[in-house]
């Protein structure tokens, strides 16, 4: 079993090789990939050293598996050439998910759609993996008609860059910038570049992802992202309307019940999922779940996730993981 990380000395990529080990991912060998500028340097991996390839010798390496994070150009130009030899790919980028040959895959929603056949794969967006683990037992028992999202993002979301800007900027260190404005003790109503329709490509992958992944055109999504200074994870503010009546204590047994979700909802106690709980965690946590009083048929709840582990590269190895199990490489 070999495997592929492309990108691997970036955050996700950096990620995916600490995800493999701790999983024991029944790997042979790792073939660690970067940019031209890295090729030669050495990465860590289970206590061993592991020289990073370039693309062209990782392709001839044959790897079984390949798991990208390395930007949707580097995919769109090389993800075919993997799979053009054998090679599976599992793709981290937004490159290839709206593709209709493409699959869309959250191992806890629609991982049984996987065939054989399906050599490049495509691996959601952080905001929208962990929003939708929550909504997809929701949706089979009650079926969402609309959602109204509100994202309180990480700058782990953007990258090394980012992180720097947050840590230089608390340190009083003028340095490159990430973003266009001061982050720290700041919010930024923007993730990704502005669309014709005043909604940035973040919101509308939250709305085009989450209809593909959950099977069904017909759920209404709106969408505002949000770049705030923390580095834990990925939070959401979600209302959820649905078709048919609910009871609150049911959707406490069914988020209770559910693989993946790790229910923190307690407010006597001040107790609520946070940024600081999901760090470095693969579950997404849910809490505040209230009624909409404003209307009917209508919940409100919050949603914190890892954005670099279950928003990126557990997710990836989860599917890798369900390839391995299914037989299906």
């Amino acid at each position: 079993m070999k495997v592929a990380v492309v990108g691997a000395t970036g955050l996700v990529g950096t990620k995916m090789l600490q995800i493999l080990a701790e999983r024991n991912f029944p790997l042979t060998e790792l073939i660690p990939v970067a940019s031209e500028r890295s090729v030669g340097k050495e990465i860590m991996y289970k206590g061993k050293a592991y020289k990073v390839h370039s693309m062209q010798a990782a392709i001839d390496a044959k790897p079984q598996i390949a798991l990208f994070s390395a930007g949707g150009n580097t995919s769109l130009e090389w993800a075919p050439k993997f799979a053009e030899i054998g090679t599976t790919v599992i793709d981290n980028s937004s490159a290839w998910r709206m593709d209709p040959d493409k699959k869309l895959i959250v191992p806890e929603i629609n991982a049984h759609e996987l065939k054989a056949t399906d050599k490049i794969i495509a691996n959601p967006n952080c905001s929208t993996i962990q929003m939708v683990v929550a909504l997809n037992p929701l949706h089979k028992k009650y079926k969402i008609k609309r959602v109204v999202v509100s994202t309180y993002q990480s700058v782990t979301g953007t990258g090394v860059k980012a992180v720097n800007q947050l840590m230089n900027e608390r340190a009083g260190i003028t340095g490159d910038m990430a973003y266009k404005y001061k982050i720290d003790l700041n919010v930024i109503p923007q993730i990704d570049v502005f669309t014709e329709n005043g909604y940035t490509k973040e919101e509308m992958k939250m709305v085009h992802e989450t209809k593909k992944i959950m099977s069904d055109d017909s759920i209404r999504l709106t969408a505002t992202t949000v770049r705030i200074p923390v580095m834990g994870g990925h939070s959401e503010s979600v209302n959820i309307e649905f078709e048919n009546e609910f009871e609150i204590k049911d959707i406490f047994e069914i988020m209770k019940h559910t693989k993946s979700i790790i229910l923190k909802d307690d407010v006597s106690q001040q107790i609520y999922p946070m940024p600081m709980d999901a760090h470095d965690k693969d579950e997404v946590f849910v809490g505040r779940i209230r009624r909409d009083e404003t209307q009917p048929k209508t919940l409100n709840m919050w949603i914190v996730s890892d954005n670099l582990r279950k928003g990126a590269a557990t997710n990836a190895v989860q599917i890798a993981e369900y390839l391995v199990e299914h037989k299906l490489l």
